[in-house]
């Protein structure tokens, strides 16, 4: 066994080039680790700089100078954020006090349903069961509002740390944008002077890296906003808040859009029960849930991610139980990234 380990150490790190790529990639995975821990404000400004910087290159590429640039492109930032907390976030919470509010009526609703169903078919549904399921279903509801509730006077220090991230998030932005240079050689300047192999496996996954997010995120838009715009005009309640839900659905292939189904069923169902309008509903977010697989991801993503589907969902359930949320939206590009690396590290012959 011992020499069996000597042997693949021995091939694995024959090059001293993979040893300098083994040093950078626990650097890298070290500091990120300490970011999702204690630094997630730096984290979250990394990510946005690095997406913010692709509209400033291509500005400079219009022959507009950096630094406008940079301030052009943060002051739209800003207004982009200050328009979300003025305007959607208050619509958002709004719904969702009205849906914690209607959770109960629409529990009566659902057991007087259930109950016709012992009229109907009396064999296979009895009304004690029934009874029993609603009241635990209603417990579960009621814990879950205790829930909202006592962690609502526990919301002093969350509504801090908002503030902190409203705050630092934006002066962070802006500093990673404005000295992207600066900041790029100090760390340079601490890395290992042959470090060819890093730097051939970061040109072979940055663009990959960088279109994948960027284009995660436009699907989260265009997404959202179709399906709010969708929902909303067949008149359905909590259209805002179930377009979100179905916005960030898409971060979870293949599983998000199955799990976002049941909210979007259930709340059509509890408002127009069994007619056209309900069928009408669930074919529309249907035909929006095609267009998204078959028409919008290859457009945004054609020759980004070369995956095989059993790959991204074992990344997704890695990397998710690891990380949480970042892990989840980060898990394609690390995927991509490993195999970038595999792909190029040298072997002894």
């Amino acid at each position: 066994m011992l020499q069996y380990l000597r042997n693949w150490y021995d091939r694995a790190f024959a090059d001293p080039r993979a040893v300098t790529l083994t040093v950078i990639l626990l650097s890298a995975g070290g500091l990120i680790w300490l970011m999702i821990a204690t630094l997630k404000p730096v984290l979250v400004s990394i990510i946005l700089a690095y997406l913010l910087e692709d509209v400033v290159n291509r500005l400079e590429k219009r022959r507009v100078k950096r630094s406008i640039a940079v301030v052009s492109v943060w002051l739209g930032f800003v207004a982009f954020l200050v328009i979300t907390l003025v305007e959607f976030v208050p619509i958002l919470s709004g719904q969702f006090a009205d849906l914690l509010r209607e959770l109960p009526a629409m529990l009566a609703v659902f057991q007087d349903r259930l109950m016709q169903l012992t009229q109907l078919y009396p064999a296979l549904f009895r009304p004690e069961h029934i009874e029993k399921m609603v009241a635990q279903a209603g417990s579960e509801m009621g814990k879950v509002g205790q829930q909202v509730i006592s962690s609502s006077f526990r919301a002093l220090p969350a509504l801090i740390a908002i503030l902190l991230y409203l705050i630092l998030v934006p002066l962070l932005v802006y500093f990673f944008l404005q000295d992207k240079d600066k900041i790029v050689g100090w760390f340079k300047q601490y890395l290992p002077t042959e470090r060819s192999l890093a730097k051939s496996v970061w040109i072979e996954i940055d663009d990959q890296i960088g279109n994948y997010i960027r284009g995660k995120v436009m699907e989260i838009v265009i997404i959202g906003v179709a399906a709010f715009a969708l929902l909303a005009t067949f008149g359905l309640n909590y259209a805002a808040l179930l377009g979100v839900a179905i916005g960030f659905s898409v971060l979870i292939p293949f599983v998000g859009a199955t799990l976002v189904t049941l909210p979007v069923a259930l709340v059509a169902y509890f408002q127009f029960g069994i007619t056209a309008t309900f069928g009408w509903i669930m074919i529309a977010y249907l035909i929006l849930q095609v267009l998204d697989g078959n028409v919008l991801v290859p457009l945004l993503f054609s020759e980004v991610v070369n995956l095989h589907p059993a790959a991204i969902i074992v990344a997704v359930l890695f990397f998710g139980s690891i990380w949480g949320v970042w892990g989840v939206f980060f898990a394609i590009p690390l995927a991509t990234t490993a195999r970038a690396i595999v792909r190029a590290w040298p072997t002894k012959a």
